[in-house]
């Protein structure tokens, strides 16, 4: 049974006249190009800890199988805005998990995806330990009654923007937390 133990965030874009070749630049963009990803729905693992991109690929080797939690986003229209995010909610209670968020969007700034991918990070979690909130709140409120209720210790995202090639170039932006295990 595979039970990540750590997990790292990264981002990555690319450009090209091919859209699988503007995939492979951001993925190589993201430091992530030279691992078989496999694509899992988003749960951090209880007792699992966030470390950064350096550290996470120095423990993997290229060919690896790496589970991946991965958004991603392309366009070919020229000057067209996309952004591909990862939000994420982590418990006070290290026992139980949290959750990551997968979002991907078209004329949103990269802060605003980012944002909305760490807000439905933190709703899902929030929903999860019965952190009662009003959907229609914004996101500072939302976050203050997460804070005061002590059952979610962090949210955070990591988002990639990008605006479409001039030329017509295929663009590609991504977002990925890559799981790892022992």
């Amino acid at each position: 049974m595979f039970v990540a133990k750590k997990i790292f965030l990264t981002k990555g874009v690319g450009k090209h006249r091919e859209r699988l070749s503007s995939f492979e630049l951001a993925l190589r963009s993201a430091g992530i190009a030279s691992y078989n990803l496999v694509r899992v729905s988003s749960i951090f693992p209880p007792h699992c800890k966030l470390i950064p991109r350096t550290e996470g690929l120095k423990l993997l080797k290229p060919g690896q199988v790496a589970f991946v939690v991965l958004s991603e986003n392309s366009t070919r229209e020229p000057h067209r805005l996309i952004a591909a995010s990862i939000g994420l909610a982590l418990p006070a209670d290290k026992s139980m998990y949290g959750y990551l968020s997968e979002h991907h969007s078209f004329g949103e700034t990269e802060d605003r995806a980012g944002e909305y991918a760490e807000e439905l990070a933190a709703e899902m979690l929030a929903t999860t330990l019965d952190v009662e909130f009003d959907a229609d709140l914004n996101w500072d409120e939302k976050k203050e009654i997460y804070r005061i209720s002590n059952k979610i210790v962090r949210t955070m995202n990591v988002t990639q923007s990008a605006v479409g090639d001039k030329r017509g170039l295929w663009t590609t932006v991504l977002a990925s937390a890559i799981l790892i295990g022992d």
